[in-house]
């Protein structure tokens, strides 16, 4: 690698990248902290965690499409600077509620889905800020070093979580949780982001269809959208049982929930470690196979514990859940990035949250569903055929051909016009 290519980015994005992880810790805390509360200090069962998944994440679905475009009409600091205090707050008073006694399960899922919210929002504001950040030909070092960002989160949130649970209660794991967040909220109030350039005005549903209609007629983008669709539902089919499987089926403790969750984030490592070497070797495209590949055996390795009840097996599950999709994430974020004129980027990044974080209530309710008629069991087993499809989908689309970064219609047309 060449010493241009080795120069570091830019301070604004490294501020931004560590309030990423920041969150990413402060929201792998409340995940497992959430639902063990639920079962440890309310009593719940698998459908009622299965619910609590639902709340979680039942903004990504609704609200999505709406940050994108105010994203797109205002600043990403702004919406960044709200999230992030909307999500500590959220923190700090399910802390209140467990300390006061007044903690109920109908609470637990206001106060899961106003958090979510302030997920949301920099979920899609930091991708969407991205590229006004850093270079072209930095964009795929930035996405890894988010990824990377959010892997070490994957692996310190759960299983630290898992422990202070066991050991203090889940009020501490909302504590810590919510002092990561004011320090997330204290590094993007130093980031510096241009506002977009204006645009005529025009009626949000009109500038909400354009996004739609860009999305779903481009080759690579739609794809995209289909696959993490299916794979979330997938994987939030698993996600909405495991805790209760896993106590119940596996005979796994609350610090061993913990880990096999931080084994995912395990993998996110090696898989963001990864990237950069594997991108010499193989096309860009080929990459976004990989993901697809590891959660059609990671569930398939789930299945097995049916038979085979030994936490190994969940390890190496959710290592492989971990690995595979972050070089997922990272090949097709860039590509995202690189394929979206500017004055779309917040919307089209919607969609994809929409796409990747939305179909995780369906998942999750459809777990709760099957969980409540038919038992744990299937819904694991069903998971392995939702992964099989989307593995189906990638394979099936031009994706894999990719070779090379492209550019964006609007830097193509003005190439043809200088």
């Amino acid at each position: 690698m060449s010493l241009e290519r080795r120069r570091p980015l830019p301070a604004r994005f490294t501020r931004i990248a560590w309030s990423s992880v920041l969150t990413q810790f402060a929201e792998q805390m409340a995940l497992v902290a959430a639902p063990l509360a639920a079962i440890m200090v309310l009593g719940a069962g698998a459908t009622e965690t299965a619910l609590l998944q639902v709340a979680q994440t039942l903004p990504f679905l609704l609200l999505s499409i709406p940050f994108g475009l105010i994203i797109d009409r205002s600043s990403p600091k702004r919406v960044l600077l709200a999230s992030e205090g909307l999500r500590a707050a959220t923190l700090a008073c399910t802390v209140v509620l467990i300390l006061t006694d007044r903690l109920t399960f109908e609470t637990l899922l206001v106060v899961g889905f106003v958090g979510a919210i302030g997920t949301l929002g920099a979920g899609v504001a930091i991708p969407s800020a991205v590229p006004q950040l850093v270079a072209r030909d930095r964009l795929m070092d930035a996405n890894g070093w988010l990824e990377l960002g959010r892997s070490i989160a994957f692996i310190s949130g759960p299983v630290i979580a898992g422990a202070i649970v066991s050991f203090a209660g889940a009020e501490m794991a909302f504590v810590v949780a919510t002092v990561a967040c004011t320090a997330a909220l204290a590094l993007l109030a130093r980031i510096d982001i241009a506002r977009p350039a204006p645009q005529p005005a025009r009626s949000a549903w009109r500038e909400i269809g354009d996004g739609l209609r860009y999305v779903l007629s481009h080759e690579i983008l739609r794809p995209m959208i289909v696959t993490s669709m299916i794979f979330n539902v997938g994987w939030f089919l698993i996600q909405s049982v495991f805790v209760v499987y896993a106590l119940e089926n596996l005979g796994m403790t609350p610090a061993t929930v913990g880990t096999a969750m931080g084994v995912f984030g395990i993998g996110m490592v090696l898989g963001a470690l990864t990237a950069r070497p594997l991108s010499k070797r193989i096309t860009l495209g080929r990459m976004t196979v990989i993901g697809p590949v590891c959660g059609f055996i990671g569930a398939g390795l789930l299945v097995m514990t049916m038979w085979i009840p030994t936490s190994t097996l969940a390890f190496v599950s959710f290592f492989l859940f971990g690995f595979g999709p972050v070089l997922w994430s990272i090949a097709t974020t860039t590509l995202r990035q690189a394929v979206t004129p500017a004055r779309m980027i917040g919307r089209v990044s919607s969609l994809l949250v929409v796409s990747t974080y939305g179909a995780r209530p369906i998942g999750a309710g459809l777990g709760a569903l099957i969980a409540a008629l038919l038992g744990m069991d299937w819904c694991i087993a069903v998971a392995v055929v939702v992964f099989a499809a989307q593995l189906g989908v990638v394979l099936a689309s031009r994706l894999p051909a990719v070779r090379e970064l492209p550019v964006s219609d609007e830097e193509e047309a003005s190439a043809h016009v200088g």
